[in-house]
């Protein structure tokens, strides 16, 4: 059966965004969403923003619902586990949390009906992209909602629980990376005598319109890069810099970084 009633476990910006995403597409409706959260802040920002949603302890909570977002940090997650034990029968579990593989999750629901998450933080503004992997027994159903409850806020895609530390290095450290390249444009436009806030209003349109393109044309990013690079011009020129200075190979190794860590973490928890 699909999700009738949610239970939001943690109210921090990624539990937002995703509950914000589920409102504003219809997935779910306010009144079948459960806040759990023992931060006093974030629970009066909820009942601020989403009066219609009900705060509850995390025992009610998964009690009365068919479906629980654990959106904690990692180390939270043994203890919410813990304190439920075999109330997670017959309810569709989804972490977002980090290094949690689902070997782990399992155990701790004692079923197989548990999906982990990759979001990043783009989902904030609807511009997400995420990867998913599920448990054996995640049936179509669960997949269709999950599919939609992750579309609400950007992009999202299935992969093979092998191939989530990937999606850790590319997806969801990958902001991070890009607002550094933002960062470093709007500073070599100060350098080269823009005032700061006009260089990074273009250095950030640039990036954005650049993605978009991508996005929309489908044409790999060296035809692109290629079509504004003139013979003897301006911009082959600034290229054969960003690769003398090993841009490109320090994105690549970054990413690796990245996915290793996560699956040290993995092995870790």
């Amino acid at each position: 059966m699909s999700v009738q009633k949610l239970a939001v476990i943690g109210g921090g910006q990624m539990g937002r965004a995703l509950v914000g995403g589920l409102l504003a597409s219809d997935v779910i409706s306010g009144s079948e969403v459960m806040l759990v959260d023992p931060d006093s802040a974030s629970r009066d920002w909820w009942a601020e923003n989403h009066p219609e949603i009900i705060s509850a302890d995390l025992a009610g909570a998964v009690s009365q619902c068919d479906a629980a977002l654990l959106a904690v940090k990692p180390n939270i997650i043994p203890n919410v586990l813990c304190e439920i034990g075999s109330g997670w029968q017959d309810k569709l579990v989804i972490s977002i949390a980090a290094g949690i593989d689902l070997a782990d999750l399992c155990h701790g629901v004692g079923h197989e009906r548990v999906a982990r998450v990759m979001p990043n933080t783009p989902s904030l503004v609807g511009q997400g992209a995420s990867g998913y992997c599920c448990g054996s027994q995640v049936s179509p159903e669960d997949r269709n909602w999950i599919q939609s409850a992750l579309d609400s806020v950007g992009l999202a895609v299935e992969v093979a629980e092998s191939q989530m530390d990937a999606v850790t290095g590319v997806s969801g450290s990958g902001p991070a990376y890009v607002c550094i390249v933002i960062e470093a444009l709007a500073d070599g436009g100060v350098l080269a005598g823009l005032p700061r806030p006009l260089a990074m209003k273009l250095a950030t349109q640039t990036v954005l319109g650049t993605a978009t393109m991508i996005a929309e044309t489908k044409r790999h990013p060296a035809e692109l890069k290629d079509a504004v690079a003139s013979p003897g011009g301006t911009t082959i020129e600034a290229i054969s810099v960003l690769e003398q200075n090993g841009v490109r190979g320090a994105l690549i190794e970054a990413v690796a970084a990245s996915a290793e860590r996560s699956r040290e973490m993995g092995e870790d928890g």
